[in-house]
C-alpha cells in the first residue's frame, strides 16, 4: 500500500508539474502573437521631439506638433513643427515625411496628394501592407508586436527598406529609420521625448508649417580652375495653392587653399540680385540656410569657380502656415 501510495504521489506531482509548464508556455506564446496596437487618439498640443540623420545634411532638432484636427472635412491632423526656421529647413531638404495632414484612421502621411498608411491599424504581429514613400513602393510587415510596441520592416523591390518602431506610450514612432539599395541610412529619425496635451503637458506658442515644393538643385564638386556656369531656371506657382510667400535655399560651401574662391549671382528677370555670395580661399560653410522674399517668374544663377572649390545649393518654394497653441 505504501508502494502505491508512493507511486499515486510521484504522479500527481509530475502531472501538475507538466500541467504548470504548459500553462506558462500558452500563456507566453499568447501575449506576443494575439497582442494588437489601436489607432490613438491625438490631441491639438500633443508634442514630440525628434533628431533627424541624414548622410548629405548636418543633423538638427525638431519638435513636431499637432497644430489641428479637423483638416480634411475632419479627419486629419495637421502636423506642424515649433519653429519657422526648422519649418524652413524641413520644407528645402524635404527629408520629413510626417510634416503636414496626417489621417485620423491610420495616421497616413499624404505623398503626392495620396494618403500613404505607413501603418495600418490596429496593427497586429504578421499583418502586412503596402504604400508609396520616397518615390518608392514598400511592402511592410508586422514583426514584434506587443501591448507597448510594434516593430516593422517594409522591403522595396530594388533592396531598399524601412525599419521603424511605434511606441504605445508615446503615441508615435520612436525610431524611422529608411536604408537604401546600396546600404546607405538616408534617413534616422529617433524620439527623444515627448508630451501628451491630455496629460497636461500641450505645447503652447506658435507653431508653423510650410508646403513647400522643390525648385532647383545641383552639386559641384571640385570645380576646377577658372570655371564658370551660369543656369536659368522658371519658378512656377504651387499647382494647388497657388503663389509662393517666399523661397528657401540652403548652401554647403567649401574653397580649398592657394587662390580658390566660388562667387554666386542670382538674379530675377529684372536682372535685380535675389542672392549674392563670395567665399576665398580657406573659407568653409555648411547647412546655411535663407530666404528670398519675392520669388519671380525667371531666375538666372552664375557661378564663377577657382582652384579647388565645392558647391551645393538647394532652391525651394514656401507657403507658410501658423496656428497659436
Amino acid at each position: 500500500m505504501r508502494a502505491v501510495s508512493a507511486l499515486s504521489m510521484v504522479l500527481l506531482l509530475l502531472t501538475t508539474s507538466l500541467a504548470g509548464c504548459a500553462g506558462l508556455t500558452g500563456g507566453s506564446g499568447g501575449s506576443s502573437s494575439d497582442a494588437t496596437i489601436e489607432v490613438p487618439t491625438w490631441h491639438v498640443g500633443d508634442w514630440w521631439l525628434y533628431t533627424f540623420s541624414t548622410p548629405e545634411y548636418t543633423d538638427d532638432t525638431a519638435r513636431l506638433v499637432i497644430a489641428s484636427d479637423s483638416e480634411e472635412g475632419g479627419t486629419a491632423y495637421m502636423m506642424a513643427i515649433s519653429s519657422l526656421g526648422e519649418a524652413r529647413r524641413h520644407a528645402v531638404l524635404n527629408h520629413n515625411p510626417f510634416l503636414g495632414r496626417m489621417t485620423h484612421d491610420n495616421l497616413s502621411a499624404f505623398e503626392n496628394g495620396m494618403a500613404q498608411p505607413v501603418l495600418t491599424f490596429p496593427i497586429s504581429e504578421g499583418d502586412s501592407w503596402s504604400f508609396s514613400l520616397f518615390s518608392n513602393d514598400w511592402t511592410a510587415t508586422a514583426l514584434d508586436v506587443t501591448s507597448s510596441h510594434a516593430t516593422m520592416s517594409a522591403q522595396a523591390a530594388d533592396g531598399a527598406r524601412i525599419d521603424y518602431t511605434f511606441d504605445n506610450d508615446a503615441g508615435f514612432f520612436s525610431s524611422f529609420i529608411w536604408t537604401d539599395a546600396a546600404g546607405v541610412e538616408r534617413l534616422r529619425m529617433m524620439l527623444a521625448t515627448n508630451g501628451h496635451a491630455e496629460d497636461g503637458e500641450a505645447h503652447s506658442g506658435e507653431v508653423f508649417f510650410i508646403r513647400g515644393g522643390d525648385l532647383y538643385s545641383e552639386t559641384w564638386e571640385n570645380a576646377g580652375t577658372d570655371a564658370e556656369f551660369r543656369d536659368t531656371f522658371f519658378v512656377s506657382d504651387h499647382p494647388r495653392d497657388g503663389e509662393w510667400d517666399e523661397m528657401i535655399y540652403y548652401l554647403d560651401a567649401a574653397c580649398g587653399g592657394g587662390s580658390s574662391s566660388i562667387s554666386l549671382t542670382l538674379r530675377d528677370h529684372s536682372s535685380i540680385s535675389a542672392l549674392e555670395r563670395i567665399w576665398g580661399p580657406g573659407a568653409e560653410e555648411y547647412g546655411t540656410l535663407g530666404t528670398i522674399p519675392y520669388p519671380s517668374e525667371e531666375y538666372t544663377l552664375t557661378l564663377t569657380f577657382t582652384g579647388d572649390s565645392n558647391l551645393r545649393l538647394i532652391l525651394a518654394g514656401g507657403i507658410t502656415y501658423s496656428w497659436t497653441l
